[in-house]
C-alpha cells in the first residue's frame, strides 16, 4: 500500500535561514552602540587615527616600559564578545541564561587571541539553552529556602564547566574557521573577484537572507581585518546604501503610477534613514533590476578595493550618515566614491531596463510589498511608507460562504487572544450579528473549521498551515487595531449576501479547543482578582521588572510556582503581549500551563509610564488562567481600555475598590 508524504513548502530552507540570520542579527543589533562606541575610539585614537592617543590607542609603552594596553583592545577581545554572548544567551532564557552564557564565552576569548566574536555567537546561545534543560531536571522538587543556592551554584558550576569546554575546545575550531573563511576572504580580494560577492548579497539582501551572511560573518571577519589594519572593506560589501539608491532614482524618473509617486519619500527612507528593505518591493515588481543593485554592488565593492577605502566598524543602519561616521581617516574619497559610482551604475542599469520594457513599474505596488512581506515573515515596518497599513494582511483565501465562525489565537490561548476575542465579539454584536461565533484559542489547538482567524503579525505564519482555508488577518494592536472593522465589514458583507436563513449554526467542531467568555456568574465566589492583587502604584522602571512584579502578586496568591514566572518573561521574548491603550498583559506559554494552581489576574498601574518593547504602558495584567475561570474578568478589562471615557477613570483612581468596581465587580 502506498504511503501517502506530504511535501515540504520550498520556502521552508528560505525561512530557516531567515530566522536564523534573524538569531544572529538579534544578537548583534543591540549592541550596535558598542560597536559604534569602539569604532569612534579606533577611528579617533589609534596610531593612525585622527587625534593619536598612546594610552587610549594603545600603541607605544608608558613611563615602565610596558606596552600600552588602550581602550582599543580590550573593547573588541573582552567587552563586545561577552555583550553578544550576553545578549544571546538571554534571549534563550532571560537574564539567567545571559549570565552562563557570558561566563562560557570568556572560555573561548581566553582561549585564543583573536577577536572571538564567531565564538560568542555559539556559547552564549549555547550557554542559555544548555542550563535552561538542566533547570527543568529539577524544577519543583528544590526544598522551601534552598531555591537561591541552588540556582546560583547551578550556573556557576555549569558555566565555569562550559568555560573551559571553550577554552581547551571550541575556542581552537573557531579560530580555524576564522582564519580560513579571512584566508578565502583574502584570496577574492588578491585576485580582484571580490566584487562577486555581490551576486550573491544583492539577491540575499531582497530575500531576506543576508543577516546570517552579514553577521554570521563578514561582521565578525571586518572587526579582525579592523583591529590589524585599521579598516575593513566587509563592512560595506552589504550595508552600501547606493545599489538601492539608484533602483529607487530610477523609478523617480522613468517609473509609472504609484511607484513613481512613491519613489521619492522610500528614496529618503532608503538613504537617510538606512532601511534598505523599502526598496524591496520595486525590484519584486520586476525581478529584472535585481541586475542593477548587482550591478551597483559590484561597482561599488571595486572602488573601494582599488582606493584601498574602509569603515572601521559596522554601519548600521545602512544610512549614509552611519556609514560616514564609520568610515576610516584615509577613506573618506573612496568610500563617498563607492556609493556614488554605485548608485550611478544602479541607476543607469535600472533606468535602461525601464525605458526599454513595456511594463514601467506601474504593477501593484500593494501585491509588490505583500509578497515582500510574506517572505520576510512578518509585517514590514517601513511598508506604510509605499502602500499604507493595509499590505499583506489577507493572506490570499477569498471565502465563499457566510462568516460564521471566527477565531483569535496565540500562543497560549488564555490571555491576548481572550482579550482580543472580547473586543471583536462586542464590535460584532454592536453590528447585529450576535450569532457569529467569536473565541479564542491556543494555536497548537487550531483546526481548519474556522471561517476567520486573527493572530499577532508574529503569529500568522505559525497558524496558517493549520487553517489554510480560513482568511487571516494579522493585527498588532489587540485594543483597537483597525483590522477588527475590516472584519465587522466582512462579516456584514458575507452574511447580507447570504439568503435568509441559509446560514448555519456554529457546529461543535468550530469550537474545539476554543475558549467563549464565561458570564458574570461563573466567577462568583471564585476571586480570580483580590484587592490584595490590585497596586495603584508600581515600583518597576522597565517591562522585565514589570513582570517580575505582575508575577510576584500571583506567586504571593499562591496562583502559580515560580516557574510560572519565567514563561511569562519566556513569552514576552517570542511575541509582545503589548494590547494597545496603554495596557500589556503578561502571561505564560502554553507550555506553562501546568504550573498553574488556580486561576489570578494582578493589576499595576504605572502612572508615568514604563517603556514596553517601544510602546508606552500604564497598566500591567499578569494573568494566570485555569479553563475558563480568568475570561471574563478580561472581558471586563477588555470593555473598560475600549472606552477612553473608563481608562481616563482608572487612571484617576485612588483606591482599589474603585478600580475593582470599575471591572465590574466580578467578585461580587
Amino acid at each position: 500500500m502506498a504511503t501517502e508524504t506530504v511535501a515540504k513548502p520550498r520556502t521552508s530552507l528560505r525561512v530557516g535561514v531567515q530566522k536564523f540570520g534573524t538569531f544572529l542579527s538579534g544578537m548583534i543589533m543591540p549592541n550596535i552602540g558598542a560597536f559604534i562606541a569602539w569604532g569612534l575610539i579606533t577611528a579617533l585614537f589609534i596610531k593612525e587615527g585622527w587625534i593619536p592617543v598612546a594610552e587610549l590607542g594603545g600603541f607605544g609603552t608608558n613611563a615602565e616600559g610596558v606596552t600600552n594596553p588602550g581602550l582599543v583592545g580590550p573593547m573588541v577581545k573582552y567587552l563586545l564578545p561577552l555583550l553578544i554572548a550576553y545578549t544571546g544567551g538571554r534571549m534563550v532564557y532571560d537574564v539567567r541564561g545571559g549570565v552562563v552564557g557570558a561566563i562560557a564565552t570568556m572560555g573561548v576569548i581566553a582561549g585564543t587571541t583573536s577577536p572571538m566574536f564567531i565564538g560568542a555567537m555559539i556559547m552564549g546561545p549555547l550557554g542559555g539553552w544548555t542550563i535552561k534543560q538542566l533547570d527543568r531536571l529539577w524544577d519543583g522538587k528544590i526544598r522551601p529556602g534552598f531555591e537561591m543556592l541552588v540556582n546560583n551554584f547551578s550556573a556557576g558550576i555549569w558555566g565555569a564547566a562550559l568555560a573551559l569546554g571553550g577554552f581547551y575546545g571550541l575556542s581552537f575550531i573557531v579560530k580555524i574557521f576564522t582564519d580560513g573563511a579571512g584566508a578565502v576572504v583574502q584570496f577574492l580580494v588578491n585576485n580582484g573577484l571580490l566584487p562577486l560577492t555581490s551576486i550573491f548579497i544583492e539577491p540575499a539582501k531582497v530575500l531576506f537572507l543576508n543577516n546570517a551572511i552579514n553577521h554570521g560573518v563578514l561582521t565578525p571577519l571586518g572587526i579582525q581585518q579592523s583591529l590589524d589594519h585599521g579598516k575593513s572593506i566587509l563592512f560595506l560589501l552589504e550595508a552600501n546604501p547606493g545599489p538601492g539608491m539608484g533602483i529607487l532614482l530610477a523609478y523617480m524618473f522613468f517609473g509609472r503610477g504609484a511607484a513613481k509617486a512613491s519613489a521619492p519619500g522610500a528614496a529618503i527612507i532608503h538613504f537617510f534613514g538606512g532601511i534598505h528593505e523599502i526598496y524591496f518591493p520595486y525590484v519584486l515588481m520586476k525581478p529584472i533590476l535585481i541586475l542593477a543593485a548587482i550591478g551597483g554592488g559590484m561597482t561599488g565593492i571595486a572602488t573601494l578595493a582599488i582606493t584601498n577605502s574602509g569603515l572601521v566598524a559596522p554601519a548600521a543602519p545602512g544610512s549614509i550618515l552611519a556609514v560616514i561616521a564609520q568610515t576610516s581617516r584615509d577613506s573618506y574619497v573612496g568610500v563617498i566614491l563607492a556609493v556614488v559610482l554605485a548608485t550611478t551604475v544602479s541607476f543607469l542599469i535600472a533606468s535602461l531596463i525601464l525605458r526599454t520594457s513595456k511594463n514601467k513599474g506601474e504593477d501593484d505596488l500593494t501585491e509588490a510589498t505583500s509578497r515582500m512581506e510574506a517572505m520576510k515573515g512578518k509585517k514590514s515596518s517601513v511598508s506604510s511608507a509605499l502602500v499604507g497599513d493595509r499590505a499583506g494582511e489577507r493572506g490570499g483565501t477569498v471565502l465563499t460562504r457566510p462568516v460564521q465562525n471566527i477565531v483569535f489565537a496565540c500562543d497560549a490561548g488564555m490571555g491576548s487572544s481572550a482579550m482580543g476575542a472580547s473586543v471583536l465579539r462586542n464590535k460584532i454584536k454592536a453590528a447585529g450579528f450576535p450569532d457569529v461565533k467569536v473565541t479564542n484559542s491556543a494555536i497548537a489547538n487550531l483546526s481548519d473549521s474556522y471561517d476567520v482567524v486573527i493572530t499577532h503579525e508574529d503569529l500568522t505564519e505559525r497558524a496558517q498551515p493549520r487553517t489554510a482555508s480560513a482568511m487571516h488577518f494579522s493585527v498588532d494592536n489587540f485594543m483597537n487595531s483597525p483590522r477588527y472593522d475590516e472584519i465587522v465589514e466582512l462579516v456584514k458583507a458575507s452574511n447580507t449576501e447570504s439568503p435568509a436563513g441559509d446560514t448555519a449554526a456554529p457546529t461543535a467542531a468550530a469550537t474545539h479547543g476554543a475558549h467563549a467568555a464565561e458570564p458574570a456568574a461563573a466567577v462568583v465566589g471564585k476571586g480570580v482578582l483580590l484587592p490584595e492583587s490590585v497596586v495603584l502604584n508600581g515600583t518597576a522602571q522597565d517591562r522585565d521588572t514589570a513582570i517580575d512584579e505582575a508575577g510576584q502578586l500571583l506567586l504571593d496568591r499562591g496562583a502559580v510556582d515560580v516557574s510560572y514566572v519565567h514563561a511569562m518573561h519566556e513569552r514576552e521574548e517570542s511575541v509582545s503581549t503589548y494590547m494597545g491603550s496603554f495596557l500589556a498583559i503578561p502571561h505564560g506559554t502554553n507550555d506553562a500551563k501546568e504550573h498553574i494552581r488556580h486561576s489570578a489576574v494582578s493589576i499595576i498601574r504605572y502612572p508615568e509610564g514604563i517603556d514596553w518593547g517601544g510602546k508606552k504602558v500604564k497598566f500591567v495584567v499578569g494573568v494566570a488562567g485555569l479553563n475558563n475561570e480568568h475570561l471574563h474578568i478580561l472581558s471586563s478589562i477588555a470593555k473598560i481600555f475600549t472606552d477612553k471615557a473608563q481608562v481616563a477613570q482608572l487612571e484617576e483612581a485612588t483606591t482599589v475598590e474603585e478600580v475593582l468596581e470599575l471591572f465590574g465587580k466580578v467578585n461580587a
